[in-house]
């Protein structure tokens, strides 16, 4: 009788809210979300996952910590009891790929960005606790990857050098919902990692990509945070493109990254909003944006330098030639 109230709650309310415990003995509360016919959002430990539910079984988007894939798992179960047959990683991070083996045990293929696998190859070979080689993805691509499946065309497509060097949007064509990845935070600061092939100019092509494919009635589903719309998106481009040129000022009138890390003016009307309240604060944020600044003006140094001393070594080659032809 209780399985039938849940399921039932499902369907009238399209959001299914529990608790459950993981490997730390702490809560994690999981929700799913209903977007569309046939869309789902589940929000749950780590970043947000996307669900296509229908005739062909259910194409999944990411699958969070290894912790918490066995939930995730009987999350899913209460709302389809088809197989997942495709899994998509938007990029390689652990809180979107943990799950990997234990989906890959059920028999789901899992296809993403190619940079996506080389980045899981290196994170094997450097943990300490063995992880399965069944974590990688068994298809990659390069650009983009078509799917037609529940009825409709999905397609998934390579955004360069934003979030990581391998991170990867999907959009639902017929349902017209995207799923961005860690390209969007919803309301919050972005992590960018920079370590990992990520860069501040990538994110904002990337965003700017994503809002040339969609159209102003599509439902977002963000890397973390709340649904997501059109509206959201084109505002956190306009937060980063702002932050990114007070930023550029500072640096260009010498001021350190320990001044500009101090200066809650240059973030004032977003922390007010609750930008810095997210896993990357206002402080973390700006030192992110001056190293990005630091690294592309430092680049510019350089080529001019290098610039500068290609000139001069023509100039003297030049200058040796009309000696030597004067003295013939």
């Amino acid at each position: 009788m209780l399985s039938k109230i849940i399921l039932n709650a499902i369907f009238l309310f399209s959001v299914l809210t529990v608790f459950a415990q993981t490997d730390d003995g702490k809560k994690t509360h999981t929700k799913v979300l209903k977007l569309t016919n046939n869309v789902y959002m589940l929000q749950g430990k780590g970043g947000n996952i996307g669900l296509s539910i229908g005739r062909d079984g259910i194409f999944m988007i990411d699958d969070q910590y290894a912790e918490n894939i066995e939930q995730v798992q009987n999350e899913i179960k209460r709302v389809s009891d088809k197989p997942v047959r495709f899994l998509v990683n938007t990029h390689f991070h652990g809180d979107h790929t943990g799950g990997n083996p234990a989906m890959a045990e059920t028999g789901t293929v899992i296809f993403s960005q190619e940079n996506v696998r080389r980045r899981l190859q290196e994170v094997i070979a450097k943990e300490t606790k063995r992880i399965s080689e069944s974590a990688l993805p068994m298809i990659t691509f390069t650009e983009d990857l078509t799917f037609y499946f529940n009825g409709e065309k999905i397609f998934v497509f390579h955004v360069h050098n934003a979030h990581t060097d391998g991170d990867a949007m999907v959009y639902f064509m017929g349902s017209n919902v995207l799923h961005t990845g860690d390209v969007f935070f919803n309301g919050k600061y972005p992590f960018i990692d920079i370590e990992n092939g990520g860069s501040l100019n990538g994110y904002i092509a990337g965003l700017e990509k994503a809002m040339m494919v969609i159209n102003e009635d599509t439902k977002i589903i963000p890397g973390h945070g709340d649904e997501g719309t059109f509206k959201d998106l084109r505002k956190t481009a306009e937060m980063l493109n702002t932050i990114y040129k007070r930023v550029y000022s500072q640096y260009v009138n010498k001021k350190t990254e320990e001044e500009v890390a101090k200066m809650t003016d240059l973030t004032e009307e977003y922390d007010r909003e609750g930008y810095g309240s997210g896993f990357i604060n206002t402080e973390n944020f700006l030192r992110m944006v001056y190293k990005e600044v630091a690294k592309e003006l430092g680049k510019d140094a350089e080529d001019r330098e290098t610039r500068n001393k290609e000139a001069m070594k023509k100039y003297k080659e030049i200058e040796k030639k009309l000696k030597e032809k004067e003295k013939n």
